[in-house]
């Protein structure tokens, strides 16, 4: 089984930054971490989630919605198992609940790819 905890959500003004982390446990994941890709997305009340980055945890590769390109970088530490996402030059419409998954593809924006979720942490940008 794989856990995944998301911390460093808050309340920031427009223009700010935010780092978030997604913290890994589980037996089956850390013997398997090379084959998988840890994502993170997003979902604002009465929308859809939407896909914000992703990075191949073996290769380091990243990818990101066009929306955060420029904005948002996303990370990992593998001695640590955790991942991040650096939020700078927030805006209002970065308002969500920001959650973080692990897919077994090795690349994917697709939710439905991701096996395990966090709980999610709410990001606020105030105008």
């Amino acid at each position: 089984q794989v856990q995944l905890v998301e911390s460093g959500g808050g309340l920031v003004q427009a223009g700010g930054s935010l780092r978030l982390s997604c913290a890994t446990s589980g037996r089956s994941f850390g013997t398997m971490t090379m084959g998988w890709t840890m994502g993170w997305f997003r979902q604002a009340p009465g929308k859809e989630r939407e896909f914000v980055a992703a990075i191949n945890w073996s290769s380091g590769s990243t990818y990101s919605a066009d929306s955060v390109k420029g904005r948002f970088t996303i990370s990992r530490d593998s001695a640590k198992r955790t991942v991040y996402l650096q939020m700078n030059s927030l805006k209002p419409e970065d308002t969500a609940v920001y959650y973080c998954a692990a897919s077994r593809h090795s690349y994917t924006t697709n939710p439905k790819d991701y096996l395990y979720w966090g709980q999610g942490t709410q990001v606020t940008v105030s105008s």
